[in-house]
């Protein structure tokens, strides 16, 4: 009996799950796509997988047996793709958050950008080479990864994060409140978050759909937001220098653009910190992952990245640990 890899990987998918819709969408196909992939599968063995009902599906006896050699076949072929393409293939990287320039901490990690200005480049730990995707937010490269399509991501993971991926912690970035010189509080040296609740925050996308300013907003009682069209940090930021009463949140770390009549403000007691993490699917082989982690463990000791003191800063959610590919 011949196995179909894409019905195989339809119904691992689905197992874990427990949703056709969930499955289908980290598989980057339509539900009736993957509802007819399991079918054919189910055809094929003559017996049902699933049993099919209300809002979810549920394994069979019979799936519950198959789960573990479909899981195992899968992992053979995909180790017989890496065996044949070869270990010189690039690494597959994607980043998002664009606003938030994760490409200026990937470059340091990779030693491929300056670290601290012009004339100023620094070698990180020899990364081989990386081809960058341009994915547009966690559940679009979340889905890239399951699918294969990437090898690697990097940006700021946050729960729920689905339990065929891993992930590190690389960077721990001090937050900067971004206002207007006319702001009442543009003048001053720092300011509290909690300060901040008479102003409007200026947002680049619905709030519900921003994990950290949304919960920046529900920690710090920020009740009056305001949703921006994101085309890019230059004019952003000019909405937000326009009007007294806006304020946004920026890494510490990114390079502003020459917009008038704009302030950067550092933010204490306590100081917001933005979570960078390189993002992989569990099983992933390919040896210049591994070297990307080991860049990162090392830039991170040495910059002093993952400094936490919970009197002292704050953090939207406790991090995951750190695992090991």
């Amino acid at each position: 009996m011949d196995l179909d890899g894409a019905q195989l990987r339809a119904f691992v998918r689905a197992a874990e799950e427990g949703h056709f819709g969930r499955a289908a969408g980290t598989l980057a196909i339509s539900q009736q796509a993957l509802s007819k992939r399991i079918a054919r599968l189910e055809s094929l063995l003559g017996t049902e997988l699933f049993d099919r009902g209300g809002g979810g599906v549920r394994l069979t006896e019979a799936g519950r047996r198959f789960l573990g050699p479909a899981r195992q076949t899968l992992a053979a072929a995909d180790a017989a793709v890496a065996a044949a393409v070869g270990e010189d293939r690039p690494l597959r990287v994607d980043v998002w958050g664009h606003l938030y320039a994760p490409m200026r901490t990937l470059a340091q990690v990779a030693g491929t950008g300056t670290a601290e200005g012009p004339g100023q480049a620094e070698r990180a730990a020899p990364v081989g080479d990386l081809v960058l995707g341009h994915g547009r937010d966690l559940p679009s490269v979340t889905a890239a990864l399951l699918h294969g399509d990437i090898d690697a991501a990097f940006g700021r993971v946050h729960p729920p994060l689905h339990t065929g991926l891993a992930h590190r912690l690389v960077r721990l970035e001090p937050v900067d409140a971004v206002l207007s010189a006319d702001h009442p509080l543009a003048a001053e040296p720092a300011v509290r978050p909690d300060q901040l609740r008479g102003s409007l925050l200026w947002a680049p996308g619905p709030l519900d759909r921003l994990d950290f300013l949304h919960q920046f907003a529900d920690r710090f009682a920020i009740r009056n937001s305001a949703t921006s069209v994101n085309l890019g940090l230059a004019h952003f930021l000019a909405e937000v220098a326009a009007e007294p009463h806006r304020f946004s949140l920026l890494p510490a770390d990114v390079p502003l653009p020459d917009v008038p009549g704009l302030r950067s403000v550092p933010l204490v007691r306590p100081t917001p910190l933005y979570a960078w993490s390189l993002l992989w699917r569990t099983g992933t082989r390919h040896r210049g992952l591994h070297d990307l982690i080991a860049a990162c463990a090392e830039r991170a000791g040495h910059s002093r990245w993952l400094e936490y003191d919970p009197a002292r800063d704050w953090l939207p959610e406790p991090q995951a640990p750190c695992h090991a590919v």
